[in-house]
C-alpha cells in the first residue's frame, strides 16, 4: 500500500494514465489486483495485490519509477509504503 499526499492531483493523473498504469502493474509477476482511492484529506492512497512480496516490492520500486518520470510535479514527496499479508479476504 503507498499513501501519497498531494492535492487529489495523483489519483486523476493515475486516472487518466489509467491503461500505462494497468500494464505497467500487470506485467509483474504474481499481479492480483490494483486499486487507487481517493482519500478525505485530499490525498491518495494506492493498494496493489500481489502473490508475493516479491511482486509487491517490485510493483513499489515500478510505480515510483512511473510516478516521477510521468508526474514529476506529482513526485516531490515520497509515499509511504505499508506492506502485509490478507488477514481476511471474501
Amino acid at each position: 500500500m503507498r499513501r501519497y499526499a498531494s492535492d487529489g492531483g495523483l489519483a486523476d493523473a493515475v486516472a487518466a494514465n489509467e491503461g500505462d498504469v494497468r500494464d505497467l502493474l500487470t506485467g509483474i509477476e504474481g499481479f492480483r489486483a490494483y486499486y487507487m482511492v481517493r482519500t478525505s484529506d485530499g490525498g491518495a492512497v494506492s493498494i496493489s495485490v500481489y502473490d508475493d512480496a516479491a511482486g509487491a516490492e517490485a510493483s513499489n520500486s515500478a510505480a515510483a519509477g512511473w510516478v516521477r518520470g510521468n508526474l514529476p510535479d506529482l513526485a516531490a514527496a515520497a509515499p509511504e509504503t505499508t506492506a502485509g499479508a490478507v488477514a481476511v479476504s471474501f
